[in-house]
Order: structure tokens, then sequence, then C-alpha cells
């Protein structure tokens, strides 16, 4: 869902949507890979199978999950960010993927593919653009396109368990409690630990969810301080406008030399949940 503030959040792509570019998108996937995996191995997803990346962004998933199912499986891929799916198919040539992948632009609320077309889907970092409304119609149009039997899992970050040190502690949550007020993509990063009860409504059975707490602690990787320092910065921006804390000034600039990620104590962690549904026989 475009709302007004995803200008606020930055890294746009063509859709409007905040934190969508291959760039930031690319480092989150680098700083949180481990993690990332872990729960993509716990999808339920079996070799053979023909796997539906819903939202794939500029392809971080693609190798890992052609690995899955192997060279008897297929994967399809579709973003809503044409630039993103070119992309996505430019690196398959670099990557040699274990089964024959195909990408193309396509919007979650209208899939261009026939009923049980896939036996699975795999669906991360994509739900938290929806509105409810749009995420009902989301989840019925992947259980359209899943076989009777089939998979269907959601992994998307949950901004409840993101904080940093050292700062004030409800520093982070201040700031998603007063953005998250009002419709938009705070809201919607909040409403992640409810994924299970949309699944259920969407019809899913033996719905299951776990989430997990992924931490950085300093010194941050290259990669983890790639993507935290300028995030940070983005929602500085955002807590200042909203005369929240003067204490964000400190994230404000990501080339700080006293920046609080740099120092001895650094620190800075993030949730992440997986919800998994069958669709029903």
């Amino acid at each position: 869902m475009l709302t007004d503030d995803h200008r606020a959040w930055g890294f746009t792509t063509s859709t409007g949507l905040g934190f969508t570019h291959h760039t930031i998108v690319d480092a989150h996937f680098d700083a949180c890979r481990d993690a990332y995996l872990g729960l993509l191995g716990q999808a339920g997803i079996r070799p053979g199978a023909h796997v539906l990346d819903a939202g794939c962004g500029g392809g971080d998933f693609l190798p890992w999950l052609a690995d899955l199912v192997g060279p008897e499986g297929r994967v399809s891929a579709v973003d809503l960010a044409e630039e993103n799916a070119a992309l996505a198919t430019e690196r398959l040539t670099q990557w040699s993927p274990a089964c024959p992948v195909a990408v193309r632009r396509a919007d979650l609320l209208e899939l261009p593919f026939p009923d049980a077309t896939f036996d699975a889907v795999w669906c991360a970092n994509t739900v938290q653009y929806l509105s409810d409304s749009e995420l009902a119609l989301a989840l019925r149009e992947l259980r359209r396109v899943v076989r009777p039997g089939g998979t269907i899992a959601v992994k998307d970050l949950d901004a409840h368990l993101i904080t940093a040190r050292p700062t004030d502690p409800y520093l982070f949550a201040d700031f998603f409690r007063a953005a998250g007020r009002t419709p938009g993509y705070a809201a919607q990063l909040l409403r992640t630990r409810d994924l299970y009860r949309h699944l259920k409504a969407a019809g899913l059975t033996d719905v299951r969810q776990r989430t997990v707490l992924i931490e950085h602690f300093a010194p941050l990787t290259p990669q983890a301080r790639a993507f935290y320092a300028p995030t940070c910065a983005r929602l500085a921006e955002q807590a200042l406008a909203l005369g929240l804390s003067e204490e964000w000034h400190r994230f404000t600039d990501p080339d700080a030399a006293d920046h609080p990620l740099d120092g001895p104590d650094g620190y800075i962690s993030e949730g992440n949940v997986l919800a998994v549904g069958t669709v029903p026989g």
C-alpha cells in the first residue's frame, strides 16, 4: 500500500514504496543472511517442488530456493518493481542456479498464474507493504495458485524487536508507537506477529509461526553496518520530525565518528517472523 509516509522512509523503487530499492534490500539480506536462510530452511519447501518467490526483490533468495528444490524442481519469481525483476533475471546468468528459474514483473494482488500452479510459496519481507485488506487479498491469491496440500510460507520483519544500544531502551519503541498510530508502513511493520491470524483467516490449515531475534554486537560486521546505519538515519529523521527524543540526533549521520553502533558496546536487533500454512485439499 503506497501511503504518504513512504517518501520519508527512502530507498524507493518505481513503485514508490520505501525500502524496496535493491541496494538496501541486498544490504539487509547480507546483514541477516544466516537467520534468513535458517528460516527458509524451516518453511517446508521440498526437493522437486515448483516454488513461487512472491516478492523476490533483486533475487537474493533465488539461488537458495533453487538449491532446496534441486534439479528436479522449478522456481518462479515475481516482483512489483519492474527494475527489480529485471535485476533478478540478470543475476541469474551469474548464479547458475540448480534448477530452472523464471522471473517476471507481477502484482501479488493479481498473480498471472493459473490455479494450483505451485507446490509452495515463499514470500519474504513483502507483506509489510500491504494494508490489512490487501494482505487478505494477497493471501487469497497465493492460496489460489498453490495446489491443495501445498505450502505457503510468509517471512517478515517484526518492528517490536528493533532496539539499539547504548541508547534509551525505549527510543525505537517510542518511534514505532508514534509512527504506527496512523495507517502506513510503520503500522504494517508492527503487524507481523499477527501473521498466523491472517493465514488462518485466508483458510489455511496447520498454521504454525515462530519469531526469532536477530542480534548484532560490536564490532558490527561491514554488512550489518552497511544496512543498519543508513536505516537508523532514516528513522532518526522521522522521529525528530515527530518531536521525539533529541537522542535521535546521534543516529542522523551514518558516517559519524561517534556513531552509537560503532562504540565498544554497540548493539542493534530486529525480529523476524515465519508463518507457514497448508492449502486445504
